[in-house]
């Protein structure tokens, strides 16, 4: 058996030109046992990677090159950075060939096809594949991603919502399910690397405002999850909200305490919940977390408050929506499919200021 420390895997990026592209390629870099093999874009097909994004020069010395000529088929594993219904296009291919796929895309987040429909407006082409895949949300997930072929990476707002109250459902009635509400914001870079109007400087800066209020695509993936989490039918308002800053996310999600659980250590339980996740960090009673914190890293942070001991516990969850709710995650679960140690290549600091 090889060991995991020298274990090389060949790595494929599909759509390696937009943010989540360039985290990727920043994190593999640095990744012991990632061996960077293919990039593709058809539009900068041969340009120098360092050539359009700077930061990497000295670290990442391919080339992009178009679908055609990547070879895909020769990876470990491949990336989808794109945009959806990519990945579903290109699975069937590339499992016959026996590489995995962690999707950063929506094709393998929704089970129920239908609602996936509903949702994306496209036809979702490999039923079969989505039916075999694993949702990759690895503090809820783990065994299934160990073994999977497929995995969909949560999408950001996802992460922070379904960490923030994961530890409150599954057991002893804790909290009224039929009402939460999920207050999230996000950073421009969530909407992508694009020319689009509502993200140009003039638009987005000096600015703050709500977004998909009437329906939001992570509501769907997010209801799913909680539901499967709780057992029953659970009632979410999520809402929201672009704010002037590049990176980073902010979810305040409220929750009405039941009767019964007046007196549970609500502290306790998270940080028990938490204590063997290296990358969810339960901050000490009564903190206010904020997004500089997690900035770069992998890290997800979270905070309760129970103003005045009464029955409302507002759980408070910061993360870089980059990292732990993209790049980073989508590398915590190829640690996974590959035996490696989880936190390989995903120890970085934050960054401050």
């Amino acid at each position: 058996m090889t060991n995991s420390s020298s274990k090389r895997i060949k790595v494929g990026i599909v759509g390696g030109t937009g943010y989540t592209g360039v985290e990727l390629l920043r994190m593999l870099a640095q990744h012991p046992n990632a061996q960077l093999t293919s990039i593709t874009s058809r539009k900068e097909d041969g340009m120098l990677v360092a050539e359009m994004f700077p930061n990497l020069r000295g670290h990442v010395d391919l080339a992009f090159s178009s679908p055609d000529r990547a070879n895909l088929t020769d990876c470990d594993v491949v990336f989808f950075a794109t945009p959806h219904g990519v990945a579903m296009a290109q699975a069937p291919e590339l499992l016959a060939a026996n590489v995995r796929i962690i999707d950063l895309a929506a094709d393998f987040r929704l089970q129920d096809v239908s609602v996936f429909e509903q949702w994306y407006k496209i036809p979702h082409t490999c039923p079969d594949v989505l039916a075999s895949s694993a949702y990759g949300l690895v503090e809820l997930n783990r065994r299934a991603i160990e073994q999977a072929r497929v995995v969909g990476n949560p999408g950001c707002y996802p992460t922070t919502v379904l960490l923030g109250l994961a530890p409150l459902l599954g057991g002893a009635p804790l909290i009224d399910t039929t009402d939460i509400i999920a207050d999230a914001k996000s950073g421009v870079s969530g909407a992508g690397r694009k020319a689009e109007v509502s993200t140009l400087f003039s638009e987005a800066s000096d600015n703050f405002k709500a977004y998909g209020v009437a329906g939001h695509r992570h509501h769907p993936e997010i209801k799913a999850q909680l539901d499967q989490l709780a057992g029953s039918d659970v009632g979410l308002t999520f809402v929201p909200h672009l704010v002037p800053m590049i990176r980073g996310m902010f979810s305040t999600i409220y929750t009405r305490i039941l009767p019964e659980a007046r007196d549970v250590d609500f502290q306790a339980l998270f940080e028990a919940r938490y204590a063997n996740e290296p990358f969810v960090d339960v901050m000490p009673a009564g903190s206010l977390p904020e997004t500089r914190s997690v900035r770069a890293s992998n890290t997800l942070r979270i905070a309760l408050q129970r103003p005045g001991n009464g029955d409302r516990l507002i759980i408070l969850v910061v993360q870089d929506n980059l990292v732990k709710g993209a790049a980073g995650q989508a590398i915590q679960n190829m640690n996974l499919m590959f035996g490696l140690p989880e936190t390989t290549g995903l120890n970085q600091v934050a960054i401050l200021p």
